[in-house]
């Protein structure tokens, strides 16, 4: 699964992304929500992970964007915890919304549930000039039919 965490808190976002790696997960970081943007517009993501008190753009502007440009599954990740927010945040097309502070265990399952509901950014099998990669399983697992090189 890649997934994108856009939070201005560098620590936590790192501590969310060493987490997320450990549990097999290939993850990005932004520090801002334009930052944020740009990287999701690039790169296919299955889930993001947004913070909504973002610096430079904010995190409802960036929900916005993002529910008409890509189709990765967003997952707000705030500190606005209060009911008002929450409906505000999924009103904005957030598609789930988990308050600070968290459970990291939680954050997970709810990560792996809106994965499950998504296509993935990288099919699970990649093949090219006789190499298989098999990316669906924990380690991925490679073998050539047939590998050919230019060098002696």
């Amino acid at each position: 699964m890649r997934v994108l965490v856009i939070e201005d808190d560098g620590e936590l976002a790192e501590a969310i992304a060493a987490g997320l790696r450990m549990e097999g997960m290939a993850v990005d970081t932004a520090l801002d929500g334009a930052a944020g943007l740009d990287r999701a517009l690039v790169n296919d993501y299955d889930v993001i992970v947004l913070d909504r008190d973002l610096p430079v753009l904010h995190g409802d502007d960036v929900c916005a964007r993002l529910v008409a440009a890509v189709r990765a599954r967003i997952l707000m990740l705030t500190a606005a915890g209060t009911i008002e927010d929450r409906v505000a945040g999924l009103g904005r097309g957030a598609d789930d919304y988990l308050p600070k502070p968290f459970a990291f265990a939680e954050l997970v399952a709810r990560l792996r549930a809106l994965a499950r509901r998504s296509h993935p950014a990288v099919p699970p099998v990649l093949t090219s000039k006789g190499i298989t990669l098999e990316c669906s399983a924990g380690a991925p697992k490679c073998s050539a039919a047939r590998f050919t090189s230019g060098g002696t």
